[in-house]
């Protein structure tokens, strides 16, 4: 019977962690939520869900193809949020993530803050990256500048 109760405490703890971490997401993407890159949150133990020119579509929603905000990305999930993201300056640069594990890891993981322009792979600063959607859920990509987008989609790069 003990053995039941532990297990039942550690499911009622993972669902307050979801609900916690998931409360601040709004279904703004059309298709679905943006889904988490488990790679990407390797330290976030029972984790769950967690541009400077906004294209904006008529619905007052981003969708596949747009510019979004740096601040309504999580930059370590890579994906869209569709609302506010917690700001988490380093070394005078300012990242966002969607939850208090994102806010911790972001200091602590270079790796984190950089990402690979997909037109020139290249390294680039998610602080001050050109930030697309390019799935249907959500995910984004990091562009060193508008131009290598926009380069990126007339070679038809993009999935």
């Amino acid at each position: 019977m003990r053995t039941f109760g532990m297990k039942s405490l550690a499911v009622v703890g993972v669902s307050l962690l979801t609900i916690a971490c998931g409360e601040a997401k709004k279904e703004t993407v059309e298709a679905a939520p943006a889904q988490e890159n488990h790679a990407d949150h390797a330290n976030h133990d029972m984790h769950a869900m967690h541009n400077d020119t906004p294209a904006m579509a008529a619905s007052g929603t981003y969708k596949k193809g747009d510019a979004v905000p740096s601040d309504l990305v999580c930059m370590v999930n890579d994906a869209y949020m569709g609302n506010k993201q917690l700001e988490v300056e380093v070394e005078g640069k300012m990242y966002y993530g969607c939850c208090e594990m994102c806010k911790t890891r972001i200091p602590q993981d270079a790796a984190v803050r950089a990402a690979v322009d997909p037109y020139t792979l290249k390294s680039v600063d998610k602080a001050t990256a050109y930030i697309v959607i390019i799935g249907n859920n959500g995910e984004v990509a990091y562009f060193e500048n508008e131009d290598n987008y926009k380069k990126f989609v007339a070679e038809g790069k993009q999935g």
